[in-house]
């Protein structure tokens, strides 16, 4: 399996580049993956999104509701667009599982 070098410490990644180990992901990692998506520099507010991502998936094993996302962490309503431009970059700069076909249509709907 693939590995993502983050400083000091390697993590496995799928064939996609999504995290395999959804417990290996800190802040070091998010950066890691946030640099192999051309993200650049994960700031405070990407980072608040991302961890809120996370502990929606983690709650409730789906993806969020885009608008619920910058709601709960006081952004402005397209936050996650604005952040990241793909909110499937933002899911896997979070480390979350590769989504299903479904999932990625919803994403990639016209605004």
């Amino acid at each position: 399996m693939p590995q993502l070098v983050c400083g000091n410490e390697r993590v496995e990644v799928d064939e996609n580049g999504y995290l395999a180990n959804q417990a290996d992901w800190n802040e070091n990692v998010a950066q890691a993956l946030a640099d192999q998506e051309d993200v650049g520099e994960l700031t405070p507010e990407q980072m608040d999104v991302l961890k809120f991502m996370r502990s929606y998936y983690n709650n409730y094993q789906s993806f969020p509701i885009l608008g619920a996302v910058c709601r709960n962490v006081h952004q402005p309503g397209e936050c996650v667009n604005e952040e990241f431009i793909d909110p499937l970059k933002a899911w896997k700069i979070a480390g979350l599982p590769e989504p299903v076909d479904e999932v990625v249509s919803y994403l990639k709907r016209p605004v």
